[in-house]
């Protein structure tokens, strides 16, 4: 279930952000101080039993992270297609997670655009070569989602991106609850950081 982000100060400390894809999941850390965002570590998917979600859910709680940043991928017009959705299955996923571990920590979807782009473009720039890509540019993308979420909440002084709540799990199974992932509709939408809105 996803709510948008209310204007309210935003939570201080150590953050994670994830970066979703079909085969692997990347995922970034920051510093207390939210000045700069680094590269964690690249985690197989496993949609079957969602092993990669309870890592980052046991990375936060490790961590002590106060907040998880989810890039939510959008086409430049601001649509949303299958990789979008699956961003936000997985937050789901996230949320409840966590919940079910008794963790408050909050997951918010954020406007991810051209990261996994960004993320090639400064490895080929740094010197590595594009066969060994694959290993790292999962995680230096989640990198740049994180950057631009923390620099965001401190332009703004507030919360960004759409809240992921999770979903009450009276009465139904873990795969059935999953299924029930809400998708953020027309009043939740996260707006992109070029309107202003994000």
């Amino acid at each position: 279930m996803t709510f948008s982000a209310e204007p309210h100060v935003h939570p201080r400390g150590i953050k994670l952000g994830v970066d979703v894809g079909t085969v692997r999941v990347g995922v970034a850390i920051c510093d207390r101080d939210e000045i700069l965002a680094t590269p964690l570590k690249t985690l197989d998917r496993n949609p079957k039993k969602n092993s990669d979600v309870r890592v980052i859910a046991a990375l936060a709680a490790d961590r002590g992270a106060v907040q998880i940043f989810v890039g939510l991928p959008r086409t430049m017009k601001g649509e949303e297609h299958a990789s979008a959705r699956m961003a936000t299955e997985y937050a789901q996923l996230l949320a409840d997670e966590l919940d079910r571990a008794g963790s408050d920590v909050p997951v918010h979807l954020i406007d991810e655009r051209l990261s996994t782009v960004t993320a090639h473009r400064s490895l080929h720039e740094a010197g590595m070569s594009s066969k060994n890509h694959r290993k790292v540019v999962d995680q230096v993308a989640a990198a740049g989602i994180l950057q631009h979420a923390i620099d965001m909440q401190k332009a703004r002084g507030t919360d960004v991106g759409s809240r992921v709540r999770a979903i009450p799990q009276t009465g139904l199974s873990g795969h059935a609850a999953a299924n029930t992932a809400a998708r953020p509709g027309p009043e939740t939408e996260t707006r992109s950081s070029e309107d202003g809105k994000l």
